[in-house]
């Protein structure tokens, strides 16, 4: 996700995303430990976007931007 689509979503909608990407995440590491995961590169996209989606609901719970 780029960071100009998080800033346009509204809060519910982001919380409702980060639980959706934790629940890949979960997924993608308990694949990653059976041997069926071909991409490591997903786990990291995964992480990356979940700390985007904090750092903006961070940005808006102090008044930043």
């Amino acid at each position: 996700m780029k960071i100009k689509e998080i800033r346009e979503m509204d809060t519910q909608a982001l919380n409702g995303k980060i639980y959706d990407l934790k629940e890949e995440l979960f997924h993608l590491r308990r694949r990653q430990a059976v041997g069926q995961l071909e991409h490591g590169k997903d786990i990291t996209r995964v992480r990356k976007d979940i700390a985007r989606i904090y750092t903006v609901l961070r940005e808006r719970e102090l008044g930043i931007k």
